[in-house]
């Protein structure tokens, strides 16, 4: 079965906000039971702010690290799950239930299975 990677993005939270969300964990607890119960889950976990991110990028054979994410944006990377589906339609369905989607988004992007070539016009280095 195909697996999909459901990216879950949200506005940088205060305090307050951070804590909102934090209450909404009986809704994802919920919803993360519901996809390990129907065989969709592989695997799910939020992420730690970005103030503990590092880009590491490599020019010319020197290593750049770099404190932060990699863009600054009005939404960061959360957390994810990744799912196994029947198909996109089903991936879609399921990002669609996360809390993030009410405030941030969840983007939906199918994982490349071993072996698997890209297409030529979807393929960037």
């Amino acid at each position: 079965m195909p697996q999909y990677l459901l990216l879950l993005y949200a506005p940088e939270a205060d305090e307050a906000e951070h804590a909102r969300r934090w209450s909404e964990m009986a809704l994802w607890t919920e919803v993360t039971d519901s996809l390990r119960e129907a065989g969709l889950l592989v695997a799910n976990a939020p992420l730690h702010g970005t103030d503990t991110a590092t880009t590491v990028r490599v020019r010319d054979g020197e290593t750049d690290l770099t404190d932060g994410p990699f863009a600054v944006t009005k939404e960061i990377l959360a957390g994810f799950y990744l799912l196994e589906c029947a198909d996109l339609d089903e991936a879609l369905r399921q990002a669609a239930r996360l809390p993030t989607a009410r405030y941030g988004s969840v983007e939906v992007r199918p994982v490349m299975g071993a072996g698997e070539v890209p297409a030529s016009d979807a393929a960037a280095p």
